[in-house]
């Protein structure tokens, strides 16, 4: 695809109360007005330029939520409190009782743990399915099923959804298609390619600083009126609010995340590159023996890479712990969970970010216990970076094991 996504973020010309080039923090919980009959029908619909009660709407969450959605070339989104309360709201506004999800099996853990776990006891049904096998997928549709959802790039093991594929299974039964692009904000665009609903993780890439833990719902404005409506809206009866000074920090990051998305997909290519010349077994989908690697560089926008995801298999347990220990003291990252950072943090996933998922789960979606997940940051000689994780595998004795 050929638009720089980023464009439309820094046209939104937003200013401050006075005039200032970052608009103004309103800390305040509720709003006065002049009129009752504008309180009164502030009630009913949404007035814009109005705001009731900051569990509603507040200032610097709208402009945020505006520019998200900018990004993301949906009509409206909102914001919340968390990755997962984005993901929560969304399901439970499209679904009732006795309605059933189709959902991509290889998922983040909180997010399978939702599905697996939480959402039975209100009596929805969750099937999981390959998320590459578009025939299970369809099978697996019922008169029942209101959504499918997947990773528009998967947790952790980076396999690539093709979701104009989903878009027109979706359409021609009926049904939503929510997609979650916390790995690949600007990269991938997926309500450019058939999704209806996209939802984030600000927390990430987005924000960037690993200090605010944050959500986005982009959408048509028909959905986020839902959302947000006060008799039924998840949103707002659930109360998942986002703090305003954390809203205004995470927009001020919002501004620098086209450059930041390029220097961690360059990075990210590196250490692919380098640890698939070693001979490990790497996943990424910047390279060619990626086994979605056409269909990323089809879905991608040109000009922000691949990600700054990289997953390693190192076969064992015992090594990967080994070695994430061995890079933190050599300064490479840190032994850390979550991603987006500046630094380059690893863990592995099958016993902390996918531990939620059973171990046969993990066997048949192809997680070894072993695999090690790397959010890959924004180093400026990543040369020097990756000759650390050469040290650590040298020092571990590791290399040997892969070359014989």
């Amino acid at each position: 695809m050929h638009f720089d996504p980023s464009i439309d973020i820094q046209d939104n010309l937003i200013f401050g109360e006075f005039g200032g080039v970052n608009p103004s923090i309103t800390d305040s919980a509720t709003f006065t007005f002049m009129s009752p009959e504008i309180m009164e029908e502030l009630f009913d619909h949404e007035i814009e330029g109005c705001f009731l009660y900051s569990r509603h709407w507040n200032p610097i969450n709208k402009y945020l939520s505006g520019a998200l959605a900018k990004m993301e070339h949906s009509e409206a989104g909102i914001v919340t409190s968390s990755g997962m309360s984005a993901i929560s709201c969304t399901i439970l506004q499209l679904c009732k009782m006795g309605d059933e999800i189709i959902c991509s099996r290889t998922i983040y853990g909180g997010t399978y743990a939702l599905f697996k776990n939480f959402l039975p006891k209100f009596g929805l049904k969750v099937t999981f399915v390959n998320p590459l096998d578009l025939i299970e997928i369809e099978n697996a549709i019922t008169d029942k099923t209101k959504v499918i959802y997947v990773e528009s790039i998967s947790n952790p093991l980076l396999e690539i959804a093709d979701i104009p594929a989903l878009g027109k299974i979706a359409r021609t039964h009926n049904i939503k298609l929510v997609v979650d692009n916390t790995f690949s904000p600007l990269i991938i665009s997926p309500m450019l390619l058939g999704a209806d609903i996209v939802v984030h993780s600000l927390t990430k890439f987005i924000n960037g600083t690993a200090d605010t833990v944050a959500g986005c719902i982009c959408a048509d404005k028909d959905f986020i009126c839902q959302l947000t409506d006060i008799n039924s809206g998840a949103s707002m009866l659930l109360g998942p609010v986002l703090d305003n000074y954390h809203a205004a920090s995470i927009l001020k990051n919002l501004h620098s995340l086209h450059i930041r998305i390029k220097k961690h997909s360059q990075n990210a290519l590196y250490f692919a590159q380098q640890f698939e010349r070693l001979g490990f077994d790497v996943f990424y989908p910047g390279l060619e023996s990626h086994p979605q690697y056409e269909l990323m560089q089809e879905l991608a926008n040109e000009g922000f890479g691949n990600g700054g995801m990289v997953a390693v298999d190192m076969k064992d347990r015992d090594q990967a712990q080994h070695l994430m220990k061995k890079m933190q003291e050599e300064k490479v990252g840190y032994f850390a969970v979550s991603l987006g950072y500046f630094k380059t943090l690893f863990s592995a996933p099958s016993h902390s970010t996918s531990s939620e998922i059973p171990e046969e789960e993990q066997a048949k979606m192809g997680l070894g216990c072993g695999l090690i997940r790397f959010s890959v940051g924004l180093d400026n000689d990543i040369k020097l970076s990756f000759s650390r994780v050469e040290k650590s595998l040298k020092e571990l004795n590791m290399l040997d094991v892969v070359t014989t």
